[in-house]
């Protein structure tokens, strides 16, 4: 049994919010299942997902947000749960946390108080990421920490779809534990306190009025103009620069483009499924629609871009573009 919102101790210099979650046995969330067009959605959002569900908490309640996902001239929403929902849905309270004094002290307070602390971080130094970052780049991330054992340098820590341990050099380098003195040069990284000591857990009759009742707001929020037909006039003329750039700028583009489009789609689709799959089968079709298209288009133009081919888009962007159309009808006629 978990134990939620209370300090756990294990041996003695071990703090975990939640009894130690093991890695090998860790069974994510659907919402991450395999099968999904879009297994990884962005760092924040999926964090979400996970802490959620490891507090047996319903992650799909909470994804209504997602249908206001708009282009955003260079990108597309990079979305994330409203704190003021997380709140009303399931008592889970977000703050923001003033980085005063180094990261692994608030970590040691504030765990053994029974609150997550969600903070920014480099992937160079999280394995979760081998084969990508890990090692290879310095890229920004977000991790929620949950058990920190300071003597045997180890971190158990949410991170994309699911949990994961890191140790030794990893743990000194997330933590700056190797930088002596005052280091007036660094930027305190951006760090929240999660705390779960009210969390609801509601009947889900209850958390579907709630949600629909959210969904009706975000509905009213959907961009005023197609934005897919504003996406697919800026992927044209900026493909041939793409090209020229290569595969690592067409990555850092994809990510900030395409599966974001098509991440906040499949779950906007997930979560009307979860309210009312005959009610909103219309608008599921119509989402899902979006989602495969834009899996579709990211392999398309990376072919174009590895290769220098051609990339005639217009008939997936148009079809995408008719869906998105279908599917705000079909919510708001």
């Amino acid at each position: 049994m978990a134990c939620f919102g209370a300090r756990t101790l294990v041996a003695m210099s071990r703090i975990a919010v939640i009894e130690p979650l093991q890695v090998a046995t860790y069974e994510r969330h659907e919402l991450h299942a395999e099968d999904c067009i879009w297994v990884e959605k962005n760092c924040y959002v999926d964090l979400w997902i996970e802490i959620l569900h490891s507090l047996r908490l319903e992650p799909r309640a909470c994804m209504g947000f997602t249908l206001a996902a708009d282009f955003e001239g260079d990108q597309w929403t990079f979305f994330k749960p409203s704190h003021d929902e997380l709140r009303e849905l399931y008592g889970v309270d977000v703050q923001e946390l003033t980085v005063w004094r180094p990261l692994i002290e608030h970590a040691i307070e504030h765990l053994a108080a029974g609150k997550w602390l969600s903070t920014e971080a480099d992937a160079f130094w999280l394995p979760d990421t081998a084969g990508t970052d890990y090692r290879r780049q310095h890229t920004k991330t977000t991790i929620v920490l949950n058990d920190i054992d300071v003597e045997a340098k180890r971190l158990g820590y949410f991170h994309n779809a699911g949990y994961f341990t890191l140790q030794g050099e990893d743990f000194v380098k997330t933590f700056r534990l190797d930088v002596d003195g005052d280091d007036a040069g660094f930027l305190p990284l951006f760090a929240e306190l999660v705390r779960i000591d009210r969390v609801l857990k509601r009947e889900e009759s209850e958390l579907k009025s709630l949600s629909r009742g959210f969904l009706r707001k975000h509905v009213a929020r959907r961009p005023p103009t197609n934005p897919i037909g504003r996406f697919k006039e800026r992927f044209e003329r900026d493909l041939p620069g793409l090209q020229a750039a290569g595969p690592a700028e067409y990555h850092r583009w994809a990510f900030a483009g395409v599966r974001q489009l098509g991440a906040a789609f499949e779950l906007v689709a997930q979560h009307l499924d979860w309210l009312g799959p005959e009610e909103f089968a219309a608008p599921i079709e119509a989402f899902r629609s979006i989602a495969n298209g834009s899996k579709i288009l990211i392999f398309k133009a990376a072919r174009a871009v590895n290769f220098g081919r051609t990339l005639d888009s217009s008939a997936g962007f148009d079809e995408m573009s008719q869906a998105w159309e279908r599917g705000m009808v079909a919510l708001n006629p």
